[in-house]
């Protein structure tokens, strides 16, 4: 079997190269990414290529599945470049797959592509893929979702998969994921048990995580055996105030969601967070997934609890983990986290 895995250098992409070198069913593996990594692993070779430019059909011929990682979460401030490359790049990516006669795609939705939903009950895949619009990553993970209800209208044959999954999180993904959502003013050495005093409790504040590692896993199912169509993907317990403030042994306050959304806008407008106050409003409304046909026909348990990933995403961000990936390296920020700044938080991809 081989395997093109576009978007092959971060979070996700990185566990799944490893996973996939590991199985003997899988011959070769091609990783597509914008920029070449120090980063190896066996069975595998690099293709440099951009979604929105490059021209795709000569990468994915002769594959037998194709994985669509490939997305930008920054800049939220200049949500034309994510359109461009999340939208437009994935129908790229779509109509190679089609041209190229690659059998199976599987591609990386989000529970971000869900309408808001329940927190107090568990949904299943048929719940509404809208999305919540006022967020740029909800509103193109929906988008998505649509033109792969088009796609697959028009390759029937095509066996797709939509993997859903909640937060991930994994140790050598910490930097990348502060650089993205927390910024550069962030402390690493703060983000430790007894020095973060309190955790906001707030309404909406419920959330699913799982770890890199158990989400490659679904993927490696997906690519290997023969499902279709959604999975939910997510670990046990969901995460509220009290589990957060168990990991970093502080106090819950109860506050109101206007006022922590207002000093978010406030440090967004100002440029020293890169998160949106509306990927904010998202997390508040997403809806809390079921797992179960994840379990039933992928045969898909995670191994890790939420609470574990959580905790070495933690251990990872106190230690400035990372990998020889840009997307991944400590490095990429530069010294001092001198690029971020001058860059612009929020500005740049």
């Amino acid at each position: 079997m081989r395997v093109v895995v576009i978007g092959a250098t971060g979070n996700v992409g990185t566990s799944l190269v490893e996973a996939l070198a590991a199985d003997p069913q899988v011959t070769s593996i091609l990783g597509v990414a914008r920029r070449r990594p120090g980063w190896t692993a066996g069975k595998t070779e690099w293709a440099q290529a951009d979604v929105t430019t490059a021209d795709l059909v000569p990468l994915l011929r002769g594959a037998d599945v194709a994985v669509h990682l490939a997305w930008l979460f920054q800049p939220t401030h200049r949500p034309m470049v994510t359109w461009r490359n999340n939208v437009l790049g994935s129908a790229r990516v779509f109509r190679a797959v089609a041209d190229a006669g690659v059998p199976a795609l599987v591609y990386a939705s989000s529970v971000g592509a869900y309408s808001p939903g329940p927190k107090d009950r568990r949904v299943d895949e048929h719940w509404q893929t809208h999305g919540w619009p006022m967020a740029a990553y909800s509103r193109e993970k929906a988008y998505v979702e649509r033109l792969l209800d088009s796609f697959q209208v028009v390759n029937p044959d095509c066996r797709v998969v939509r993997l859903r999954p909640g937060f991930i999180f994994k140790r050598e993904s910490a930097t990348q994921q502060r650089r993205l959502f927390m910024g550069p003013l962030v402390p690493n050495r703060l983000v430790r048990p007894g020095l973060i005093p309190v955790v906001p409790d707030f309404p909406g504040l419920r959330f699913q995580v799982l770890h890199a590692d158990d989400v490659r896993e679904a993927y490696r199912l997906a690519i290997t055996g023969d499902a279709r169509g959604p999975f939910n993907l997510a670990a046990d317990p969901v995460v509220g105030a009290r589990e957060l403030a168990s990991l970093l042994g502080a106090r819950i306050v109860r506050v109101p969601a206007a006022g922590v959304r207002a000093m978010l806008a406030a440090g967004w407008g100002l440029g020293l967070v890169p998160a949106s106050p509306q990927l904010f409003d998202l997390a508040r409304h997403i809806p809390i997934m079921d797992t179960g046909r994840a379990r039933r026909e992928l045969g898909w348990t995670p191994r890790h609890s939420s609470l574990e990933a959580l905790e070495e995403f933690l251990r990872g961000l106190r230690e400035g983990a990372g990998m020889d990936t840009p997307p991944l390296s400590p490095g990429t920020g530069g010294p001092m986290r001198i690029r971020e700044l001058t860059t612009g938080v929020g500005h740049r991809p």
